[in-house]
């Protein structure tokens, strides 16, 4: 009689409990994804980035409508991307590449990722890994999408990557030269000589082999350095530098100043939607 009584007061026990936490797994009623839709636009527009990724994020998950759903997710990613959350960017917009292959926005999705990368390029004392990042990236980009729009603004900047890496090589070459590393410094101005030969830093490079090839007695290879550079760039600085070490009585001749003003370089970065 005892086991029966406790037994039914340990039924009672549990009955109550599941009465008092009744209330607790009530399911949640899910917000209409157009009005959640709605509000992270809102936010957008007011550059309120970081609640928009957010509301965008949650409009995507209650979306039924699969392309409503990958535009709020590539909105999500443009918000993080908004706010320079660079990694967390480039996590969502690979989410969306795989989640969404079909997209009609997947190009600008991928346009975007090099985007990404090529603004994080620094000068050529830093780091090197996100110029080498925004170079494949751009170059996978313009391979399989060359007729797209955005091909013209990536083609641009990878002449300004192009002058970036063949910087950092002619940087790191100027290093070595200082410490007599001859064999290194030789093979950094030959990468700029031979990989990067369209861009402004080639003449310094080749005036430098002639320069280190000379001073290791060397002279045959310091000449032919200097016929290449001479026959391309006869009228150039560092042609007259190359030219007095091969010849030293020679003098150079003095330049006219040039304004500043024309040295710069003009950005334009599409942003649209």
């Amino acid at each position: 009689m005892r086991l029966t009584n406790s037994i039914i007061l340990v039924i009672m026990i549990l009955l109550y409990s599941c009465g008092k936490n009744e209330e607790v797994y009530q399911p949640v009623k899910i917000q209409d994804p157009y009005v959640t839709y709605k509000e992270a636009m809102d936010a957008f527009d007011k550059r309120e980035y970081f609640f928009a990724e957010k509301k965008f994020s949650q409009a995507e998950l209650n979306f039924k409508d699969m392309e409503l759903a990958a535009k709020s997710a590539i909105m999500a990613s443009f918000s993080f991307y908004a706010i320079n959350f660079y990694d967390r960017a480039i996590n969502s917009l690979d989410r969306y590449i795989r989640t969404y292959p079909a997209d009609k926005n997947i190009t600008y999705a991928k346009y975007l990722k090099a985007i990404i990368y090529f603004e994080q390029i620094g000068d050529e004392k830093k780091d090197i890994e996100p110029l080498i990042k925004a170079d494949e990236e751009i170059d996978n980009f313009i391979r399989n999408f060359p007729e797209s729009d955005y091909a013209i603004d990536l083609k641009f900047k990878k002449e300004l990557i192009n002058n970036q890496l063949a910087a950092k090589e002619l940087y790191v070459a100027r290093y070595y030269i200082s410490v007599k590393k001859w064999a290194a410094a030789i093979k950094r101005l030959k990468n700029v000589v031979q990989y990067y030969d369209n861009t402004v830093f080639v003449e310094e490079a080749l005036h430098r082999l002639v320069e280190v090839y000379y001073h290791l007695g060397v002279e045959e290879e310091a000449k032919n350095y200097a016929k290449i550079l001479g026959y391309n760039y006869n009228s150039s600085e560092w042609y007259s530098q190359s030219y007095k070490i091969l010849n030293k009585d020679y003098k150079i001749p003095k330049k006219e100043k040039l304004n500043k003003d024309e040295n710069f370089i003009k950005r334009m970065i599409k942003k649209i939607i």
